[in-house]
């Protein structure tokens, strides 16, 4: 009977522990490309909207070779709407601009690419390679761009693809030479790690805008 008893609290206590795990790492993605991987951890808590729509994409293969198609070194590099002959992928509809989070636009941070209609973005998503302060939310007037999560490994592969030669492809501008293709993005089983603090901030750079071409 004892011997039971244990055995229960065991089976209670694990499920416990599983429970409070799941709850407290957020969820993270691995983005293959043809120069490497790159890891992102997500934060549902502050845009869960734009998480949650990040991840249906995710989950349907949506960004299956894909590409970055706007590659600016100094600013970001862009993906996820159009493949390596440049045509644009169909996307489910808008969602609201999460802006307003508390997330800045710095290196390695990942946000929503948009129109100039603050609540247009669908599919596509930039990764910052400078600090892009100034993309930040200011005001309803001034609403910015949504990050919702950071790379926390393959920082050089970012690093790499912000190099690569770009030219002007038909009226698209910033477009690499040859395809950096997004061969898959995929759920990923987090690590358990203390969170970091997030890169620092530092004076903005030019100004420029992640568009949806």
């Amino acid at each position: 009977m004892r011997a039971t008893v244990s055995w229960l609290m065991a089976i209670i206590g694990l499920g416990f522990c599983i429970n409070l795990y799941a709850k407290s790492v957020d969820p993270m993605v691995e983005i293959a490309t043809n120069y490497g991987a790159i890891r992102l951890e997500l934060y549902p808590e502050k845009a869960p909207q734009t998480v949650r729509n990040f991840l249906a994409y995710v989950d349907s293969g949506f960004y299956d070779d894909t590409i970055f198609h706007r590659v600016i070194d100094g600013f970001m590099i862009q993906g996820g709407g159009f493949t390596a002959d440049m045509a644009r992928k169909e996307t489910q509809k808008p969602i609201l601009n999460e802006a307003n989070n508390g997330l800045s636009n710095v290196v390695g941070t990942i946000a929503m690419a948009r129109t100039n209609d603050p609540h247009s973005a669908t599919s596509q998503f930039y990764i910052n390679v400078a600090n892009n302060t100034f993309l930040n939310y200011k005001s309803s007037k001034n609403p910015g761009y949504c990050v919702f999560g950071r790379v926390i490994d393959g920082l050089s592969v970012v690093n790499a693809i912000k190099q690569v030669p770009v030219s002007t492809w038909d009226h698209y501008q910033h477009v690499p030479n040859e395809p950096v293709v997004i061969k898959r993005i995929r759920r990923v089983v987090p690590d358990v790690v203390p969170k970091a603090d997030g890169p620092q901030q530092s004076p903005d750079m030019p100004e420029a805008r992640p568009q949806l071409d």
